[in-house]
């Protein structure tokens, strides 16, 4: 496990399970929304965005946390691992909402990038039901039968499983 792309629903864990994955494996770790978004909220250019993703994954170890399904399959024909976050839409929406009291709104680092309006709580709140049967079609498009395909569907879940590859890493 040398190139891990992490994907789910905002508030499922992605930036969580990258910080800690990217400890365990020793690997760099990017949060997309960290590179898409500069203090201000600005968009990068669609281009410019797609060539930092195939620059990031040229390299040889990777975590790269983070959607935006426009250029999903970049991260998925270059990693070897995916790893969905499936949480339920609940639990996503209680990641995001509690995210936001942790830590308030704005960029704040490691990965945690809050910005609350009705547009992220409806994206989370139909995820499940639009948003990932798209993202598991790229999933059967672009890795399946290449690269390791790992779904947790609780926070619970991929504790155990960090541990796992934790252990395995010793």
């Amino acid at each position: 496990m040398k190139k891990v792309a992490i994907v789910g629903c905002g508030g499922s864990g992605k930036s969580y399970l990258a910080r800690e994955l990217g400890r365990i494996l020793g690997a760099p770790v990017t949060h997309l929304d960290a590179a898409f978004y500069d203090d201000e909220w600005n968009e990068l250019p669609a281009e410019r965005f797609a060539d930092l993703q195939r620059e990031l994954v040229a390299q040889p170890r990777w975590v790269i946390d983070g959607n935006y399904n426009s250029t999903l399959h970049i991260r998925l024909e270059a990693c070897d691992t995916v790893v969905l976050m499936d949480v339920s839409t609940v639990a996503a929406l209680y990641g995001m909402f509690s995210r936001q009291i942790r830590h308030g709104a704005g960029h704040k680092g490691n990965g945690v990038h809050n910005r609350i309006h009705w547009g992220v709580i409806k994206y989370v709140a139909t995820y499940r039901r639009k948003m990932r049967p798209r993202v598991m079609a790229k999933i059967s498009e672009f890795a399946s039968g290449r690269a390791e395909v790992v779904l947790l569907s609780s926070r619970r879940q991929t504790g155990r499983w960090l541990r796992k590859v934790a252990d395995e890493r010793r």
